[in-house]
């Protein structure tokens, strides 16, 4: 066998590739099974413009760098390329890239779409052979684009959502989940799941954050079909799916993407730009062309490829913030002068654009915890055009006053209150992320004061809060079944806390809260405008008590929090029409835990109070959440 001479790439290709403006370069770049000349061969093509030469490495010549090299392209674009007979689907291979400094790299393939199993590294010819079967599912997404609707989203680590304990803890395969995964979060309500990183990676304990085989879906439980079997099964079940993705940083490991042609190709050289401090890993260059169009191409690979709703993008604010966590004299000012990264502002833009221009019905997430203008604002309208936000300050705020002893809440009701003064401001998710349960930081029960009967009270009533606040919602697996233990990577979720009452009680509530919020479209339809919500009671310090409405143009609902233990009789609440008022969800209930004291319906009458011309008299339930809708007139 030798490398014959060939390319799949045209003029236009590379005139694309060169501007930054090629956003299918998965259909080029990597390795490819063809046939040419009637003979069945592989394809290679690689990007390694400052390499002295580049070969294909693997078991079929005993890893020999030097047996065939493959031939740069004389347009000065930097790819490598040839096509080698007798090869296939299956194949172990790496680039021998020798660098100018005489140094010889074995890199895998930065476009391969499998990968060996960690800790090997090798890259694996592959040619996705896989018959999907959503076709009504993506035309209905794109029909519905830019509707309102409900989104519960419930995001979990594959690696670590259930372990097979008899058999050394291992991990579900992406085969197992479709049996396990999908009708639970069925039986839960959720509408959408949110993988952390399936991107391949190196190192487990990374969570997927690391990655070195953006084009391949995490070998560690299965094939690339595997992987698409189980999100197509999701989208029959009617479920979304939510990638993590990381075009933030990736890891320095031998194999990936640093360094890779001998050279600072995919990341600054200038380490106060390229290298990340708290995560002791490499920062793109998003000023180069071909960086990002190996980004964006990478964004709608997950889309095209794996059939994906959305891709939620991980550490947007250290991407956005030249002095992120760096000190005085550690970071290089814009050419304005200001710590802004106008290269990574230029890209996050292009990004959505060609998302949303590809992808009607898609969508993008931004984990962004600054004060940012306009991060979910139309780049037309000078924002950075994502689709929703992270709303890390709801979730900081909320967990910080819900984590104080009862009787000092009522000092600081202003914590929960402050969100309604900008949550109309980007199109926000609340979110209690896994970020929440890892470092010490405990699981979100552990963190509620009081004895056990009033932690889980307490948790039902974030819940309860959370659903009921303006925003799209999403919580970590192990959360919804009131989690002890602070997430742990090898031991998976404590699956056998159900078997207890107090438990199970909370998971009762999650899927009941997710009939709730998906069944009264007050909740959700003006979910991003302040015409959607209204305080009736936001002053009520004294009984720590929070009464609003939410609320669409055929209907409203009433919601009342008690963040106090004191159960109250008798508490006069105003409302905005006569009739009678059904109290359709009580965290209070005893299925979910709770002491029992509920409502059911209520007659209004001709009273003022809050604002309104009637009101209702309620039974205040301790530590408790209360829903209300009118069921007749």
């Amino acid at each position: 066998m030798s490398v014959i001479p060939h390319s799949l790439f045209t003029d236009f290709d590379i005139a694309l590739f060169r501007s930054g403006k090629h956003f299918k370069l998965y259909e080029k770049l990597g390795s490819r099974p063809i046939a040419l000349n009637g003979e069945q061969g592989v394809y290679f093509a690689v990007w390694a413009p400052d390499a002295d030469s580049v070969s294909v490495m693997g078991g079929f010549n005993y890893w020999d760098s030097g047996s065939h090299p493959l031939n740069v392209r004389w347009d000065g674009s930097g790819i490598w390329e040839g096509f080698i007979p007798g090869l296939g689907k299956g194949e172990l291979y790496k680039y021998g890239i020798r660098a100018k400094s005489g140094d010889l790299l074995e890199k895998g393939d930065p476009f391969a779409r499998f990968w060996e199993i960690p800790p090997k590294t090798a890259s694996i010819v592959w040619d996705t052979d896989y018959q999907w079967s959503d076709e009504k599912w993506l035309k209905n997404r794109q029909k519905q684009a830019g509707q309102p609707q409900p989104m519960s989203v419930y995001e979990l680590h594959i690696g670590s959502w259930m372990k097979i304990h008899h058999e050394a803890n291992r991990s579900l395969s992406y085969r197992e989940l479709v049996d396990k995964l999908i009708p639970y979060i069925r039986e839960m309500g959720f509408t959408h799941v949110e993988f952390m990183p399936v991107m391949q990676h190196p190192y487990f304990q990374s969570w997927g954050y690391q990655i070195t085989g953006y084009f391949a879906s995490d070998s560690r439980f299965g094939t690339p079909e595997d992987f698409m079997f189980l999100v197509d099964q999701l989208h029959a079940a009617g479920i979304g799916v939510i990638l993590d993705w990381v075009p933030s940083h990736f890891p320095g490991d031998a194999h990936g993407l640093y360094k890779f042609d001998g050279s600072h190709l995919y990341e600054h050289a200038d380490p106060r730009k390229g290298y990340h401090p708290d995560w002791t890993s490499y920062i793109f260059n998003y000023g180069r062309h071909e960086v990002r169009s190996f980004l964006i191409s990478n964004a709608l690979f997950w889309m095209d490829c794996y059939h994906v709703e959305g891709l939620r993008v991980d550490a947007v604010a250290s991407m956005l913030y030249l002095d992120y966590s760096r000190k005085e004299g550690e970071w290089i000012p814009n050419e304005h002068g200001g710590n802004e990264n106008l290269e990574a502002v230029h890209f996050l833009k292009e990004l959505n654009d060609a998302v949303h221009q590809h992808h009607p019905g898609a969508m993008t997430i931004a984990e962004e915890s600054t004060s940012w203008a306009g991060v979910t604002a139309p780049t037309e309208h000078g924002g950075l055009g994502f689709d929703r936000k992270w709303m890390m300050g709801w979730m900081h705020d909320t967990l910080r006053y819900l984590q104080r002893d009862t009787i000092y809440r009522g000092h600081h009701q202003s914590e929960l209150t402050f969100s309604l003064l900008y949550a109309f401001t980007e199109r926000f998710v609340l979110p209690l992320s896994h970020d929440e349960v890892v470092h010490g930081k405990g699981a979100l029960i552990s963190r509620m004061p009081g004895d056990e009967w009033q932690q889980f009270a307490n948790l039902r009533l974030l819940f309860g809060y959370m659903f009921t606040h303006p925003g799209d919602k999403l919580i970590f697996m192990g959360g919804e079944i009131g989690q002890q233990k602070e997430w742990d990577l090898d031991h998976g979720i404590e699956w056998h806390l159900t078997d207890y009452p107090m438990h199970a009680g909370v998971q009762k509530w999650l899927a009941k809260l997710n009939e709730v919020y998906k069944e009264t479209p007050a909740l959700w339809t003006v979910n991003f405008d302040s015409e959607g919500f209204e305080w009736l009671a936001a002053d009520d310090t004294s009984n720590s008590v929070l009464v609003y409405l939410r609320k669409n143009e055929e209907d409203q609902v009433l919601v009342v929090c008690n963040f106090s233990p004191n159960a109250i009789e008798n508490y006069q609440i105003g409302v905005p029409s006569k009739g009678k008022w059904q109290e359709i969800a009580n965290s209070n209930q005893k299925e979910y835990g709770g002491s029992g004291l509920v409502n059911g319906q209520l007659l209004a009458r001709k009273e003022f109070q809050h604002g309104k011309n009637y009101s209702i008299s309620i039974n205040l339930s301790p530590l408790a959440v209360m829903i209300f809708v009118l069921s007749e007139k």
